[in-house]
């Protein structure tokens, strides 16, 4: 009982830990500005003070006459001035020219130190909170790359967490954003917005990484969606144990595309052009609720008649583990099952109508 408690407060630090971060950053960005922001305040109350003197003028105007004098709009005098407001406008034009000086030294120093560059990776890190749905992709390498550009075709928001500077260069000249951190640590991964994103996807290049990846996101985020990359069938034996929901194997899928192409060219060619169709495919997942599924519950396919109904064409269902393809008619929908269905765009509309209430989530993948 102890130890998901220990979890769960870890989970919680994790999240707080942007907050934390941001905070000091803060403090630290705005020092630089402090000298410059007192000198400034100092002329222009010293400024109004010798005015106040020296003219009598109620402290309106000699605030008006201070910040016409510094910034040389040249409005001219409120009133005519004597000997001795002459005296305090011309210490006005000086300590401006000081605090202009100061200034303009200070932003020489802080460019050459990098501060504008800090203070833009505030800017992004603080844009990150506001990241939702997102995939989270650990990697962009050359398989990356291509994982990018396909979810750039779906539309769907992508965040890049990269090591690598020229990586991560190539990434941001494609328009990504890119988090330039270690994706293993928990902090990387909370700050990515794991809690918040739809899915998580480990392409790093090294097999051990994206185990360390794998294990740290089934740990923070239970319910997380995570694909991994793995360079054999002993690491993707390693990462499904380590929780990855789907394991990917370049090389094997890669040589299973080439072999399908040499022995079935005409299939290959028949799934090129459905991936360049108006057709889609979409993954139902039904409630496991089951009241919301109650009116599908125990019912055939042939008895629901969803594909007569819609137009679309159930193409599998998986149940638990099980996955049978091309399901008869006889087959029965319940609790927790996932259908994946394809149809046109306004097909698959008729069909999520017909299913209702009882859909729990949808997953869409589109030809590129």
């Amino acid at each position: 009982m102890k130890r998901p408690r220990r979890k769960s407060q870890q989970r919680r630090r994790l999240q707080r830990y942007p907050t934390q971060f941001y905070r000091p950053q803060l403090r630290q960005l705005a020092r630089p500005w402090l000298l410059p922001v007192v000198a400034l305040s100092i002329v222009i109350l010293g400024g109004a003070i010798g005015y106040r003197i020296t003219e009598g003028w109620d402290w309106g105007d000699c605030l008006w006459m201070v910040l016409i004098t510094i910034s040389t709009i040249g409005y001219g005098e409120v009133e005519p001035l004597s000997q001795a407001g002459r005296l305090v406008t011309v210490l006005i034009v000086a300590g401006g020219i000081v605090v202009v000086q100061l200034s303009i030294q200070k932003i020489l120093g802080l460019t050459e130190s990098g501060y504008f560059r800090q203070l833009r990776e505030l800017r992004f890190r603080r844009n990150l909170r506001r990241m939702n749905n997102h995939v989270i992709l650990c990697g962009y390498g050359r398989i990356g790359r291509e994982i990018a550009e396909q979810l750039l075709l779906e539309a769907v928001p992508v965040l890049v967490v990269e090591m690598d500077s020229a990586r991560r260069q190539a990434a941001e000249e494609r328009g990504l954003p890119v988090l330039q951190a270690d994706a293993t640590l928990d902090e990387t991964l909370i700050e990515a917005g794991l809690h918040r994103c739809r899915s998580l996807v480990a392409a790093l290049p090294s097999d051990a990484a994206n185990l360390y990846v794998t294990l740290s996101a089934r740990g923070l985020e239970p319910g997380c969606r995570l694909i991994a990359r793995a360079d054999g069938e002993e690491a993707a034996a390693k990462l499904e144990l380590a929780g990855a929901t789907v394991v990917v194997s370049p090389y094997v899928a890669g040589g299973r595309v080439m072999a399908a192409t040499a022995l079935r060219p005409l299939a290959v060619d028949f799934m090129d052009l459905l991936s360049g169709s108006e057709f889609e495919i979409e993954e139902f997942r039904l409630s496991r609720d089951p009241f919301l599924v109650g009116h599908l519950a125990s019912k055939s396919l042939s008895e629901l008649q969803l594909g007569r109904r819609s137009g679309a064409m159930v193409l599998a269902i998986r149940d638990g583990s099980s996955l049978k393809g091309n399901p008869s008619g006889e087959e029965r929908l319940g609790p927790g099952q996932l259908l994946v269905v394809m149809g046109s765009q306004k097909q698959l509309e008729l069909f999520r109508n017909l299913l209702g209430d009882a859909i729990d989530t949808i997953e869409t993948m589109r030809g590129a």
